[in-house]
């Protein structure tokens, strides 16, 4: 099941997910997430975007949180959807689940008549940008270094 999550009642499962699934945080940030990472997740999104019309949703597997993603309006362009964050727990991983959150997204950001859904990737994520590349996205050329990360952009046309 894929929902909507709401900081009210699903910040505790949210916080435990992000415990689950350190190992993405590890790889990005050098450190497995902080005690603010469950409620950075309800409003982050790019800059210029609204947070408030950002789609928090949460895969559900066996009745537990299994999976996050962050869908924002308004980023790199007005009109363009972008993921700003997209992830699985270790034990799903591989059977699915990730196409499958992928595509509610999609049909999400359809909605809005986005023309395009993008998407950052670090390079220190080789298997993550496989991932997107297999499900249509393609490198748009913009990349951009911070202290820890090379990040590329993909899109992909919806």
């Amino acid at each position: 099941m894929i929902r909507p999550l709401f900081p009210e009642t699903d910040r505790a499962a949210v916080a435990a997910f992000l415990q689950e699934a350190a190992d993405y945080w590890v790889l990005a940030d050098g450190a497995p997430p902080g005690p603010q990472a469950a409620d950075d997740f309800f409003t982050d999104c790019p800059p210029g975007c609204d947070p408030a019309a950002s789609h928090r949703l949460g895969l559900f597997r066996d009745g537990r949180l299994s999976g996050l993603a962050e869908l924002s309006f308004g980023f790199p362009a007005p009109g363009d959807a972008y993921l700003g964050l997209m992830i699985l727990a270790p034990r799903i991983r591989g059977q699915g689940h990730g196409a499958r959150l992928l595509s509610h997204v999609e049909t999400l950001a359809r909605e809005t008549q986005a023309p395009t859904l993008y998407l950052g990737v670090i390079e220190a994520n080789p298997k993550g940008r496989a991932f997107w590349e297999r499900c249509g996205f393609v490198p748009t050329g913009v990349t951009r270094q911070d202290d820890r990360n090379l990040t590329h952009r993909l899109a992909k046309p919806l």
